[in-house]
């Protein structure tokens, strides 16, 4: 198989210097010989490039790679060239203004491994590094052995002050409003309003990801906890390098990733594709209790059966225009299909006596299509970072669900008590628009800009029921709608940074104007929800919001080489609702429970402080910080009884969201990269919060007043024979809201790996979920009815992954410790 890819390559970097070699006229071609090898270990480098760029004309450029032994031969006519040697992760050899009149031999050449350069690519090195900006913090999250065959779901789960659920949702600092952005912007890869979309997508595509708590003015201001930029993978070095990984595991998942790219001085191609196929096997147990209707206790039992199998691409090319210009065009595709079978069975008592039993089987078919085309330009006036940039987006997803549920009693007869079939297809469109300015005044920076997000969701909704006298299928009109959101925002900014030699600050102000519309395209009787509310409902409306969102980040650099700082940030923010949170017709989960958009929710508005401490020793990186956060009109959805009940005599329980009055969150948060030996790496983090809300609805108290934290622990060990062993540990404390209380979540996840076929592949083991001990079990307790309730998304995993890289060996340790190479300069990057 090796042998096949200097083939390839040679194919490729041909086909690129016919089309840029320039014409001989004058001479004959001459010879550029010579021999790339590692400067400590002597070894030769291969797929090394040689790039001669012609001083007379720079468009002009000529080169070639190295073969297995190291050496490269290039023709080219004679002439004065800028020459260069790059491989990937090492510093570049430059020979400028050199004169090429008769063959050359180079000799050899020494390359040293680039702190920078290994800082561009650090998703394939070793450490987990942390760089700490104006208004952000970066982990590059390094060869994280436990996340090998996961999804960029599993892989978040592992950054610091992120925590991941058992079903998936994301939260910052324990809040869940956070906004998902991928490469700077909202996209169909991360989902529309859902997370389910990242558990379709390899965490092999990360490059590294940005924890934004303090988001300058440059972002959104949506997602009052704050964003998470993920970066995928686009390699900056010249040449045709990439990498293939495999996975297979228990309970049955298998995938495949593809990740290459192809590199010359007037093109970049870049390009990831994998394949998925999971089984992810859940259970839970439920006991309810209820104060009224014809049972007083219901104990059910559910086992799931999620079958999942995904297909997604992205596949981009980047055009240099110039040294200064290039254009960017990409189109990504997303193609799920899952199969979902959940199986009930529900015990039905009646003053502690067993009354009846029922089994009820859900079968779901759920198609999801996405695509997404993006076009970049940018400008670049000077080397300085004076720059134009402009963005273009379209997004597109179509999913459509199927569902049937078929319950029957099993005791003490076996009577047919429903079966429905339920019809699901939400379409969203989203257009995007952008253009950003940067200029540089010394040490002090400006910006400027618009972007423009423009989203059409349509949700059709029907739900037909058997109706056993006839033996026919009847429309239920009390479900059966179809409702359109849109959702538009204008936004300009403009923020102004500068340096005062340790001190920097960033100051910045944003204006949106936000403009939400629903068209319900059903019947609707809003009376009795609007008696139930005690406001006036519309459910068709158009509404519109003008917004100033300020945001002021400093920082103080203690000493002088940056190793040392305290940071101050303040912003404040939105929180949009939905279309599912705003559509007044109700659709059901299940018999007995149903959920109803609130068309008058409001906005919710935060206005967050944030104090950070950073300080960096030889082997150790210590980040910390405390935050406070006050939102007015917060979001709360509350369960109350419908006074309804199903056709066996069980209460019909329905959620509703609500704006609470106010919601005030404080915290604190802690972070240690520690590398004591060559051999041992330690990542650990913790964070505490505290959060009380205020508020009632319909004359019941929704307050709360809750501490909770989670913690999280790293360990990475290099044992003889290229063997490494890497432990993750991760505590979720308990935690409740204004009417369920949750336990707290412990899961240890651990993982080998071993570098084979001369460190171009890594073969690895890991066990997710070590303990099977990854449960949700909580308690609710209202007016009218209890639940408590164990609830597992899925058991104990076990994955075998191999990796194989071409022309991109994998990274060397360094002697760096935890200093990670962040600079923490404070420089003024949005």
């Amino acid at each position: 198989m090796k042998k096949c890819f200097p083939l390839l390559l040679s194919l490729l970097i041909s086909f690129t210097i016919i089309a840029q070699r320039p014409a001989a006229t004058e001479g004959e071609a001459i010879k550029i010989t010579g021999t790339v090898i590692d400067q400590e270990t002597g070894q030769a480098l291969e797929y090394a490039t040689l790039v001669l760029q012609s001083i007379a004309d720079p468009d002009k450029v000529n080169g070639g790679i190295t073969d297995i032994n190291g050496k490269f031969e290039v023709e080219t006519v004679p002439g004065e060239f800028n020459a260069s040697i790059e491989y990937i992760g090492y510093q570049t050899y430059k020979v400028p203004q050199k004169s090429f009149n008769d063959a050359t031999d180079l000799g050899t050449i020494s390359l040293n491994i680039s702190a920078s350069e290994l800082e561009g690519v650090e998703v394939v090195g070793e450490k987990t590094t942390v760089e700490v900006r104006l208004d952000k913090k970066i982990y590059n999250i390094g060869k994280d052995l436990t996340t090998s065959g996961a999804t960029i779901s599993d892989a978040l789960g592992n950054v610091p002050s992120v925590s991941v659920d058992v079903e998936g949702a994301i939260s910052l600092r324990g809040n869940e409003n956070v906004r998902i952005l991928i490469n700077g912007k909202p996209s169909a890869m991360a989902g529309f309003g859902s997370t389910e979309a990242l558990r379709q997508l390899p965490a092999d595509a990360i490059e590294k990801v940005e924890v934004i708590t303090s988001p300058s003015a440059r972002y959104d201001a949506e997602g009052t906890a704050g964003i998470l930029n993920i970066i995928l993978k686009k390699e900056k070095t010249l040449g045709f390098n990439g990498s293939v990984n495999v996975n297979i595991g228990y309970p049955a998942s298998s995938g495949i990733t593809a990740n290459v790219n192809l590199r010359t001085d007037k093109f970049n191609i870049f390009n990831t594709t994998g394949y998925r196929y999971r089984d992810a096997p859940g259970n839970a147990i439920f006991d309810n209790t209820y104060t009224s209707g014809s049972f007083d206790r219901v104990l059910e039992d559910r086992l799931y059966n999620r079958l999942d199998k995904g297909f997604n691409t992205n596949l981009g090319a980047e055009y240099f225009i110039n040294d200064k210009s290039s254009v960017t065009g990409s189109i990504f595709y997303r193609l799920s299909n899952d199969e979902d079978v959940t199986e009930n069975t529900n015990q039905r008592f009646v003053e502690n006596q067993l009354s009846s039993r029922t089994f009820r089987e859900e079968l779901e078919n759920e198609e999801d299509n996405s695509y997404q085309v993006s076009l970049n330009y940018i400008n670049r006036f000077d080397d300085d970072g004076h720059e134009l940039t402009a963005d273009f987006q379209y997004s597109n997803d179509d999913e459509i669900k199927n569902s049937t549920i078929e319950e029957q009693r099993t005791l003490p007869d076996e009577d047919l008590l429903v079966l429905e079939d339920i019809f699901e297809n939400e379409k969203e469109n989203e257009y995007l628009a952008q253009i950003d300015y940067v200029l540089p005044m010394e040490d002090a920076q400006f910006e400027a800009g618009y972007r423009g997000t423009f989203e059409e969701e349509i949700t059709d909704y029907r739900l037909d029921s058997l109706d056993q006298s006839s033996g026919q299928f009847v429309v239920n009109e009390n479900l059966t709608n179809k409702f359109t959101y849109n959702e538009n925002v204008h936004a300009v900014y403009s923020q102004y940074g500068n340096k005062f030699g340790q001190f920097s600050f960033l100051l910045g102000l944003r204006l949106e104007h936000t403009q939400l519309k629903g068209q319900l395209d059903s019947e609707f009787d809003s009376s009795q929800f609007e008696e139930e509310l005690g406001v006036d409902v519309e459910a068709n409306f158009d509404k519109k919001y003008l917004g100033l969102f300020p945001t002021v980040n400093l920082i103080y650099e203690i000493d002088e080489e940056g190793r040392e700082n305290v940071s101050l940030g303040y912003n404040r923010r939105i929180n949009r609702p939905g279309g599912w949170y705003i559509n007044p017709f109700p659709s059901r989960s299940s018999r007995t429970n149903i959920f109803q958009g609130n068309p008058d929710l409001n906005p919710a508005f935060s206005n967050t402080f944030d104090l950070g401490y950073l300080k960096r020793w030889d082997k150790l990186t210590l980040t910390s910080s405390i935050y406070y956060q006050q939102e007015t009109d917060a979001f709360e959805r509350v369960q109350e009884s419908t006074g309804q009940s199903t056709t066996d005599g069980i209460d019909i329980v329905r959620s509703v969201p609500i704006n609470l009055s106010t919601e005030n969150r404080y915290g604190a948060e802690a972070g240690i990269l520690y590398n004591p030996k060559d051999w041992l790496q330690l990542n650990s983090s913790f964070n505490i919060f505290k959060f009380k809300s205020e508020g009632s609805f319909n004359g019941v108290d929704y307050g709360a007043d809750n501490t909770s934290w989670f913690a999280r622990f790293s360990s990475k060990v290099s044992l003889p024979a290229k063997v490494e062993w890497q432990t993750n540990g991760f505590y979720s404390g308990p935690r409740q809201n204004a009417q369920t209380e949750s336990e707290g979540i412990f899961s240890l996840d651990f993982a080998f790996s071993k570098d084979i076929l001369n460190n171009n592949g890594t073969l690895s083991f890991n066990v997710n979920d070590a303990f099977n001990s990854r449960k949700r079990r909580s308690f609710t307790e209202t007016e009218f009815f209890t639940s408590r309730s164990e609830f597992q998304w899925r058991v104990r995993s076990f994955t075998v992954s191999f990796i194989y890289r071409f022309n991109q060996p994998k990274k060397r340790e360094g002697g760096r410790g935890g200093d990670g190479d962040g600079n923490g300069d404070g420089e003024f990057e949005g």
